[in-house]
């Protein structure tokens, strides 16, 4: 299949908030604890909520920058490219990208929403997390819904707020929520207990998809405290495979059937691997550890669950077939350092040229199955013929994708977990 023709909806970019997002949607009462971006002296913004200030790392958005200017040193809004905050340009960033569709995961709150969580006043904390979800969903994916699929952020510090929430968003048109990939590291139940059945049963109930994001634990693999940030960019999917193995062998997989797990960011390659390793050890060890898949092998239930997700994974991509064609998705990962941006038809192509897979497979992992898992019909809007990427470009045409040097600052003391872009 030609670039041009390919049909991309990514189900892994971020959004970066632009500084207005609580204006509309959260009652007046609460405006004054509302997080509001300061310009700070030595040049860079932030955000200010309750004693906390949030800097935009980074590495959370240097799409349109060159290499040499990545970091993790804070950044200014004038440094970023403006398709990072602001929505008319994103869908301009998009269509120059070729790529119709994007799930966007947020920044501010965290990827599992437990910025709002530190307010003791709890019913304050829900109405900043309501509004959150009504901007992205009515603001952000609701300019253009053909091109957005929304996704809502969880109030992770009450199941039954988050049921609540599920149900709402729901009512709205979103069918997906963010998910810590192990709420542990935040303080709360395991996915080993009961405490979290009303989420379950609540996304069962409406179809909506828990996007489990790595690091959205606020918590990545690392081996030692001085060890280079490399060993941590280069371990990140191994949180994935963590997440993956804990989801499998918990009871929500049993007691729920129809919750499906996104596993957001954690590429494919390592799947073979896995589903192998997963069926042997079952043999082995089920007689005494009594884990219980009934007639079935622990590999055909996680293939029945989860989507799997790539950014750039030209081993998963030659493997598709084998692991699954119909349980993969593409991601972007826009505008984060990763991002495959503005070349991401020409790269799936070049991912998929060895391989011997079907326009019909193609399309499965491009675009069919992003849009069945997360209820997404842009051709409702959009006639198909002109979703393509070229009919996309097209459209986008004189649209600058220069990649513009900003000018680095000095580089910044910032702590390690920070690493975690969107969760800390």
């Amino acid at each position: 299949m030609r670039p041009e023709d390919l049909i991309l909806v990514s189900v892994d970019d971020h959004v970066v908030e632009p500084p207005d997002v609580f204006e509309k949607h959260l009652p007046a009462k609460y405006r004054d604890i509302a997080p509001r971006v300061e310009h700070r002296a030595d040049g860079t913004d932030a955000w200010k909520f309750l004693d906390i200030h949030i800097p935009n790392v980074g590495l959370n958005a240097v799409t349109g920058r060159p290499p040499e200017e990545f970091g993790m040193d804070p950044t200014s809004f004038d440094e970023l490219r403006k398709g990072t905050y602001d929505v008319k340009e994103r869908v301009l960033d998009m269509s120059a990208n070729g790529l119709l569709g994007s799930l966007n995961f947020p920044s501010l709150p965290g990827f599992a929403g437990r910025l709002f969580g530190q307010l003791e006043d709890k019913d304050v904390a829900l109405a900043l997390n309501r509004a959150y979800n009504d901007w992205h969903i009515l603001e952000w994916c609701g300019y253009a819904p053909e091109r957005f699929i929304p996704l809502a952020v969880p109030p992770i510090w009450d199941p039954d707020a988050i049921a609540a929430e599920v149900h709402r968003v729901a009512k709205m048109g979103c069918h997906a929520i963010t998910f810590p990939e192990n709420p542990v590291p935040l303080g709360l139940p395991s996915l080993h207990t009961d405490h979290w059945d009303p989420v379950w049963q609540a996304c069962s109930d409406e179809g909506t998809v828990v996007c489990m994001h790595i690091g959205s634990s606020g918590k990545l693999a690392i081996t030692a405290p001085d060890a280079p940030i490399d060993v941590l960019i280069n371990l990140q999917p191994m949180n994935i495979v963590q997440a993956a193995a804990d989801v499998l062998f918990s009871p929500m997989i049993r007691k729920f059937p129809d919750v499906t797990i996104a596993l957001s960011e954690g590429g494919i390659g390592w799947i073979p691997y896995f589903l192998e390793r997963i069926d042997h050890s079952y043999k082995v060890h089920k007689a005494w550890t009594f884990a219980d898949f009934g007639d079935k092998l622990p590999s055909q239930v996680f293939m029945e669950r989860m989507i799997l997700c790539f950014i750039e994974d030209d081993f998963g991509a030659r493997q598709a077939r084998e692991i699954g064609t119909d349980r993969i998705c593409i991601e972007t990962d826009y505008p984060h350092s990763d991002a495959v941006w503005p070349n991401a038809p020409e790269r799936m192509t070049e991912a998929f040229a060895p391989t011997d897979l079907t326009d019909d497979e193609i399309n499965q992992i491009t675009h069919l199955n992003a849009m069945k898992f997360f209820q997404y019909d842009p051709f409702k809007i959009r006639p198909r013929e002109k979703c393509t990427a070229g009919a996309l470009r097209a459209e986008a045409k004189g649209h600058d994708i220069s990649i513009v040097a900003k000018g680095r600052r000095v580089e910044r003391d910032a702590p390690t977990k920070v690493a975690v872009f969107g969760a800390t």
